[in-house]
């Protein structure tokens, strides 16, 4: 896609990493998007360029790749790889999950890596932003397997991270079970007892509400959304990919503020049930989930829904859009299915779910659209304020945290409607949350010299 980046620094920035980066896509997307939104901004600060601080914000600070040896239960040896990025650290230790996955490699963690800077920026918290994880699949794994591999993952990883430093979290692939067994191998290296991972389980440091926080952060994010249009969720229908936590959680939440949530996806396909996922078929599908049976099991307890074998849900009609699975989940030719289904306002759950073109074409049809940076942030959120507890060596109630986490969503979706308002085109969600997040970052990096 070519972006229409107007500030000669920013497009002079673009033409460097799009040719030295031309096999990542993932990455060079993202920074297209954020050089592409924050030129008006750019115009406004020549002193950006005397320091080279678009040249270090696109580059990470430390890449940091190593092998991670583990042997299975039939005592064969594996090999895989691990990483992390550590993309900047102007405003606080480096902070973002990791992922294990087939699907991991260098472009998806810097393109990660380089969102969660801005994203944490957004929080208003004191987080830099990195990413990390490795290739490793858990699927058809035993526990004993997957926690040699945690093991040995973590006594490289230790050497790079720590509380002032980097705080990890989990990820595609790294729920509670891993984080445990990483955050076990961490304490038995380097004997102290720290804050270093967040996501941790609720008896050893862990914050209530954590588990919710990205798919309850996303729905109060939309539910601002709706009100600077004069509504609410009541009445909405919505369509949901993914039957994760975040997709999970956000269901959750919409279905409580009024909304009907009629679609939930896997891999296999999507399940559509017109009648509303409401509480006690959402529990059946949080059961099913943690057996890690398939979505389709739904129509075993609802048969009145309906399974879409290898399809996507964005041909359903509906108001409102989450995409809460991965990356690369809209298309061009989805986007267009949304518009002509009347979806009028879409919101991410996941990481850059929705390609560039298709973004284009959700604004140029005037669809309210919420990046993944913003909307997706309760997830970091709330792990910044499991750091905060850890430091302080307490413990929030759950209504303490959610009510933090409801309080940091409104600032940001104040944050980037105004900044939008101000430097692009008022309801550019787009453009506010990459310029808010932006500036700070770089204010900081100035202050701090040429490091």
């Amino acid at each position: 896609m070519e972006y229409k980046i107007k500030n000669a620094y920013c497009k002079r920035v673009w033409d460097d990493i799009s040719t030295r980066y031309a096999d990542q896509g993932h990455f060079l997307q993202a920074a297209g998007l954020v050089l592409e939104t924050i030129s008006p901004v750019v115009d406004k600060m020549p002193e950006l360029e005397a320091t080279a601080v678009l040249e270090r914000f696109v580059e990470p600070e430390r890449v940091i790749m190593f092998r991670v040896p583990w042997t299975d239960d039939q005592g064969k040896a594996h090999v895989n790889r691990g990483f992390r990025v550590q993309f900047n650290s102007a405003i606080g230790p480096y902070k973002g999950g990791l992922r294990f996955s087939p699907e991991v490699n260098l472009d998806i963690l810097k393109f990660l890596g380089f969102e969660q800077v801005l994203k944490n920026s957004l929080t208003t918290l004191p987080m830099g932003g990195g990413k990390g994880g490795s290739d490793f699949d858990a699927h058809g794994k035993s526990d004993a397997e997957v926690m040699r591999f945690c093991q040995s993952f973590m006594t490289e990883l230790q050497r790079h991270i720590g509380p002032d430093t980097d705080v990890p979290a989990g990820d595609k692939g790294v729920g509670g079970r891993e984080v445990a067994f990483m955050f076990g191998q961490y304490k038995r290296l380097r004997n102290e007892y720290t804050g270093v991972l967040t996501g941790k389980g609720l008896t050893f440091g862990g914050s209530l509400a954590r588990t919710e926080a990205t798919g309850y952060g996303l729905i109060y994010f939309a539910d601002c959304m709706l009100a600077k249009k004069g509504t609410d969720f009541k009445g909405k229908t919505c369509i949901v990919s993914g039957d994760g936590n975040v997709a999970q959680y956000a269901v959750e939440k919409l279905t409580q503020l009024g909304g009907k949530a009629i679609t939930m996806s896997d891999s296999s396909g999507y399940i559509l049930d017109e009648d509303g996922i409401d509480a006690e078929k959402l529990a059946f599908v949080k059961e099913f989930r943690d057996q890690h049976k398939k979505i389709d099991t739904y129509l075993t307890k609802y048969p009145k829904a309906k399974f879409f074998k290898g399809e996507k849900p964005w041909g359903v009609k509906a108001d409102l859009a989450f995409p809460c699975a991965t990356q690369d989940e809209i298309y061009l030719e989805d986007a267009k299915k949304m518009v002509e289904n009347g979806v009028w306002l879409v919101a991410e759950g996941a990481n850059m779910p929705t390609r560039a073109e298709a973004i284009e074409y959700f604004q140029q049809n005037k669809v309210l659209f919420a990046p993944g940076k913003a909307s997706n942030a309760g997830g970091v959120a709330v792990s910044g304020l499991e750091m905060s507890q850890n430091s302080e060596r307490l413990s929030w109630s759950f209504a303490e945290v959610d009510a933090k986490l409801k309080d940091i969503m409104t600032n940001i979706h104040d944050n980037a409607y105004e900044t939008a308002k101000k430097y692009a085109t008022e309801g550019d969600y787009v453009a506010g949350a990459n310029i808010a997040g932006f500036v700070k970052v770089a204010t900081a990096m100035m202050a701090q010299g040429l490091v």
